[in-house]
């Protein structure tokens, strides 16, 4: 057998005849039950996935290359995923090389990087791949040695025969590798945790950290092809508005500038199309910018134009008095409050403003299009999304474009909605054979994005004598991210619901959630951690409130709150539930969430006396099927000046993949969640963005940044299924910073961001 051989480790063969390697493997679903996921209104978060095609491969000198099928933006997935697969293999890392993967939905399954789902979804498909390649390798050595399979064993990049002592590299036994017969599903022989090197030891060095710190890593940003020019765009100021007119003869008119192009508009609702407008072309960006100030653009506002943010916080404020859809109604909630004593009955309202992503890289796509198709070099999280956008875009077969995988800096959920990838796409059709950077600047990016949904909840509670809660109503009002599928959607969808609301896992009788409804006048994009966010913000601060009102210490409450420790049924309290692909997997474990928060109040020594002005805040959640808990400590001067003296974060996602990069999503959550606290806010007002860059968008400052951040992850069962990690961390750092404040001053936050509120006149 040559180098050209090769094997795919599936039902069926593969021909791959350029792969210059001895031996090649894969896996895919044996048999799935639905079709291949895409993405769109059915593909949100809890959605069927589809298990991916994982690549492994051996060269003749024994370098082991892995393929990373999903993108990297800062999670450590290329290092964490390859790393699975090396481990079961018995590869030595240091001669393991990861290669990008583009978009390729028939060889790689989805590859959509959103939902925290790239661990929990491929660690078992990754250790299978591994595994088989493994076990065809032994084989090998075993027959070439006239031996008993159980004879051989792999051993770091070796295949030793254990009675004699005898090694042959993986090299040498790759092709012979090849021939072996493919191990079934039930022939695998997985390590078990007790042999695994690299999963859960957190002393794997990531693939990109070298050269991310030398400057030397690629993102979309850095592209520069031959010949190359650049474009940016005037866009409507408002979703769904068009262009009256615009001066193209003085933008032709700016040194540099070369051609000037329009972008039509969607039609019908945004989803990840352009929003229409002009792109400028030039040499350079800063020509490429000065023409499209020449531009002068006159715009139809259409139906948007009178989206005024503070209106509609009125409106929203109107719509959860009334009652909504009921989408878990336990008991009989409305007939115990209605019927509790005045002073038993608790009521209160939260709100969450629109919030942008602002990734330090904005979005930039480069696009080359000529008689073969189009290629495409970009920063995102959905590759499948940016091909067959540009496919559908130009009008051609998804066969027809190729899509290169870059590292974004930055994600957020705002890279998985690729409509700049289109929009690059377009202008390169204009100039046939001449690759085109399209670039948005800040400005474009804070203006025109996918936001965070505004979100306002109300929360009621009828209070037994001992203080804790014996029927619980929350009513929530936001724009639904399905507006961005069907025109006009005004109803949350389960899984929005469904984050923090619905599973809300509390030992109380009576329990009704509601939602009403309002319209969409931006486009609403799914945002690190979703729905979780304002549904943790107001469950947290009321549990605090109730606590306060109570007298009781808000550890104790909340644990109280939690009940005995017990395994819910995710069906049981709610049949639009989210996040659970399976209930029997991932029942709600309230001995998990008892242990995160204990480790957290631990951490933070919560019981401890605190110098004047000090104050500690406690919150917690589930999300992602991940259990998380926050305590930050705050220090406020009588003058209001506000510092966070530490934050203790306590994680438990079940088996521990990459310790070390847990910590660093943790951590970086709280850097995340206190900005978006202090100060993220996106305002509109006559339909238009009202903020424009990092000085009235404010991202947490270091002088504002926490003095301590300590980390504590709990748990780590490895029998159990991976939970998610990137976004679970966030959502209980704001209310957690709200109730330390009212422990510092004695002041409520209800409304996000904090800002100046606790400033004195």
């Amino acid at each position: 057998m040559n180098r050209t051989d090769n094997l795919m480790l599936r039902r069926r063969f593969l021909q791959v005849s350029t792969a210059p390697f001895a031996l090649v493997m894969g896996l895919d679903a044996e048999a799935q039950a639905t079709a291949p996921q895409k993405y769109g209104a059915d593909s949100m978060p809890g959605g069927t996935v589809d298990n991916p095609l994982v690549f492994v491969s051996i060269a003749e000198d024994g370098a082991v290359t892995i393929v990373a099928h999903r993108a990297e933006m800062g999670t450590g997935v290329r290092t964490s995923l390859p790393m699975v697969v090396a481990d079961e293999l018995e590869a030595r890392w240091d001669r393991v090389k990861v290669v990008q993967a583009g978009a390729d939905e028939a060889r790689f399954g989805n590859q959509n990087v959103d939902g925290s789902r790239s661990v929990r979804h491929f660690f078992e498909p990754m250790r299978r791949v591994g595994a088989a390649a493994r076990q065809m390798l032994e084989a090998a050595a075993a027959a070439r040695w006239s031996v008993p399979v159980s004879e051989v064993k792999a051993v770091q990049h070796e295949v030793l025969h254990t009675a004699t002592g005898r090694r042959l590299g993986f090299g040498d036994l790759a092709a012979e590798a090849a021939r072996q017969a493919v191990p079934t599903r039930e022939q695998l022989q997985l390590k078990t945790p007790a042999d695994w090197r690299y999963i859960g030891k957190g002393k794997t060095a990531g693939i990109d950290q070298v050269a991310i710190t030398r400057g030397q890593a690629s993102y979309g940003m850095d592209v520069l092809l031959p010949g190359m020019v650049f474009a940016v765009v005037a866009r409507p100021p408002v979703v769904g508005g068009r262009l009256r007119q615009a001066d193209t003869e003085a933008a032709l008119k700016v040194p540099g500038v070369l051609r000037v192009i329009e972008i039509p508009g969607f039609q019908g609702a945004p989803a990840f199309q352009p929003l229409g407008g002009i792109a400028v072309v030039a040499r350079n960006t800063w020509a490429a910018m000065q023409g499209r100030n020449a531009l002068n653009p006159q715009w139809d506002d259409g139906a948007n134009g009178s989206y005024d943010s503070t209106a509609f916080r009125r409106e929203q404020e109107q719509a959860v008095k009334a009652p909504g859809t009921v989408f878990r109604d336990n008991g009989d909630a409305p007939k115990v409050l209605s019927s509790a004593p005045g002073g038993r009955r608790f009521s209160a309202d939260y709100f969450v403003p629109h919030l942008a992503h602002a990734t330090m890289e904005p979005p930039v796509a480069t696009a080359l299009v000529n008689e073969q198709g189009c290629e495409v070099w970009t920063s995102t999280q959905n590759p499948q999304a940016a091909l067959d956008g540009v496919a559908a875009t130009l009008g051609l077969k998804p066969s027809q474009v190729k899509v290169n995988v870059l590292l974004l800096g930055g994600g957020f959920g705002r890279k998985s909605k690729p409509d700049y990838v289109s929009e690059a796409a377009l202008v390169a059709k204009a100039l046939p054979g001449t690759p085109v950077k399209l670039v948005w600047t800040r400005e474009d990016d804070i203006h025109h994005g996918y936001y965070h949904a505004v979100s306002l909840d109300h929360l009621e509670a009828a209070l037994r004598p001992d203080g804790l809660p014996e029927a619980w109503l929350h009513r929530t009002a936001a724009p639904t991210i399905t507006s961005l599928f069907a025109p006009g959607a005004k109803a949350a969808a389960p899984f929005e619901t469904g984050m923090s609301a619905t599973n809300m896992p509390f030992h109380v009788p009576h329990v009704r959630v509601e939602r009403a409804e309002v319209a969409a006048h931006a486009r609403i994009g799914w945002f690190r951690s979703v729905a979780n966010i304002p549904h943790v913000f107001a469950t947290q601060s009321f549990v605090h409130e109730l606590a306060h009102r109570a007298g009781q210490d808000p550890l104790r409450y909340a644990l109280a709150l939690l009940g005995p420790d017990r395994k819910i049924d995710p069906g049981s309290i709610s049949d639009v539930f989210n996040y659970s692909e399976s209930p029997q997997q991932y029942p709600i474990d309230t001995g998990r969430l008892r242990a995160v928060i204990e480790a957290a109040a631990r951490g933070a020594r919560w019981g401890r006396k605190l110098p004047q002005g000090h104050g500690l805040g406690l919150a917690f959640a589930y999300s992602f099927v991940t259990y998380t808990a926050t305590v930050v400590e705050v220090a406020v001067k009588p003058d209001g000046d506000l510092s966070i003296v530490a934050v203790d974060m306590a994680l438990d996602c079940g088996p521990q993949i990459h310790p070390e990069r847990i910590r660093a999503q943790m951590e970086g959550a709280a850097v995340m969640g206190l900005s978006l606290a202090l100060t993220g806010e996106i305002t509109f007002q006559n339909g238009r963005v009202q903020q424009s860059n990092y000085h009235d968008y404010e991202v947490l400052r270091h002088a504002q940044s926490p003095r301590t951040i300590r980390t504590h992850l709990v748990g780590g069962d490895p029998t159990l299924p991976p939970g998610g990690v990137g976004e679970p961390p966030v959502p209980p750092v704001a209310p957690a910073l709200a109730n330390a404040l009212f422990a510092a001053t004695g002041k409520r936050i209800r409304s996000l961001p904090v800002r100046q509120q606790l400033r004195k006149a």
